[in-house]
């Protein structure tokens, strides 16, 4: 179990760090985040859960360059064919 939170830390890190040497973040809605994913053979999203007075979902993903971020209230699906990494937290730069 340590080594896959490691391995989520360091995608997580590594998706992080193009967005700052980029920075490109396109923040979406939970709907057309899913309809990118429709477009992607296999899919890398990284994905964390947080909160303090309610839960809420946050998903990251790479396509055509671009880095794409959502957040939900609900879980989302994100497709069998999607490799998922979850993270202990998804930091966004301001």
């Amino acid at each position: 179990m340590a080594g896959a939170a490691g391995g989520a830390a360091a995608a997580a890190a590594a998706i992080a760090n193009a967005i700052k040497a980029s920075g490109i973040l396109v923040r979406v809605t939970p709907e057309d985040f899913q309809a990118i994913l429709a477009r992607t053979e296999r899919p890398l999203v990284v994905k964390a859960e947080g909160g303090i007075f309610a839960t809420h979902h946050k998903y990251l993903t790479s396509y055509k360059g671009f880095a794409f971020f959502t957040k939900s209230s609900q879980e989302i699906s994100l497709g069998a064919e999607a490799e998922v990494v979850t993270a202990e937290k998804i930091w966004l730069p301001q």
